[in-house]
């Protein structure tokens, strides 16, 4: 039976431990958040004005990269959007506009100068410089943020980490170890210690690595330690950008999964009708 133990959790990551699963499994899941999960990024711009030093082009890219906030229940997907317009409606496109003038000084451009039609959708940040004018140079843009999903695009990513690991298994030989210490020494997660008896025990599992370097230096042959990693356990660690709560990533990820399976299931049944028919 698959479990879930959480770990730490904050709004923008979350480390859990999943048992009952295999690789392959952690692997699909770790690929929906990352390419699966929607989120808002900047897409379209028309620019009025840019006497800044950046070409538009490259302008356009540094918005792109800015992470804006979703609000995943108040807009559509382009694609499933009942407008159908390639310039999109208030219900899949969100506004933000950039009027900025250095007047006798140097300014910098800050992400906090975007200014959003929804304030539920803005920039995660305020503090991301954008572009720096000098003294009477301007940009004037409309900036149009969509939903999109990050196999089209990075910007569309909404995690800026998502691994996992095999969940370590340590096995200590109590009758075989001589508590010399040597692994103890060599480990650089301090995932062992020495008891008030003077025997190796695990203090910190959860750090171990898998490097092994406890096997490799123990002077018994073979070690009177083994280390390995549990083929069925994976310990996750997924940070969000802000665009959204990790947590709701998750939730959106279980979802995606959900629906393809039932939609593969409903493919390979209709595959076999039509084999028995035939």
């Amino acid at each position: 039976m698959m479990s879930v133990q959480i770990l730490e959790k904050d709004e923008d990551s979350m480390s859990f431990v999943v048992n009952g699963i295999t690789a392959s499994l952690a692997n699909t899941l770790r690929r929906i958040i990352l390419s699966e999960v929607p989120c808002m990024a900047i897409d379209d711009i028309m620019i009025i004005e840019n006497d800044s030093v950046l070409h538009d082009e490259v302008l356009g890219l540094r918005l792109g990269l800015i992470p804006l906030k979703t609000d995943l229940d108040s807009y559509n997907l382009p694609e499933e959007c009942e407008c159908k317009s390639e310039l999109g409606c208030h219900l899949c496109r969100a506004v933000l506009i950039l009027d900025v003038e250095a007047e006798s000084d140097e300014r910098t451009v800050y992400s906090k100068d975007l200014v959003p039609e929804d304030p539920n959708v803005a920039p995660v940040s305020g503090e991301i410089p954008i572009v720096k004018l000098a003294p009477g140079q301007r940009i004037r843009l409309e900036a149009y943020a969509k939903l999109g999903r990050g196999k089209e695009h990075a910007k569309w990513q909404p995690v800026s980490a998502c691994i996992y690991r095999y969940l370590p298994e340590i096995k200590i030989d109590s009758e075989r170890c001589d508590g010399c210490g040597v692994c103890i020494d060599v480990c650089p997660r301090r995932v062992l210690a020495k008891s008030e008896e003077g025997k190796i025990e695990i203090k910190r599992l959860l750090e171990c690595t898998l490097c092994k370097d406890c096997m490799t230096v123990c002077p018994k042959d073979p070690p009177a330690i083994e280390v390995q990693g549990n083929q069925n356990s994976f310990i996750f660690y997924v940070e969000s950008t802000g665009v959204l709560p990790v947590e709701r990533i998750i939730r959106e990820a279980l979802k995606i999964y959900e629906r393809k399976c039932s939609e593969f299931l409903e493919q390979l049944s209709v595959k076999l009708n039509v084999s028995e028919k035939d």
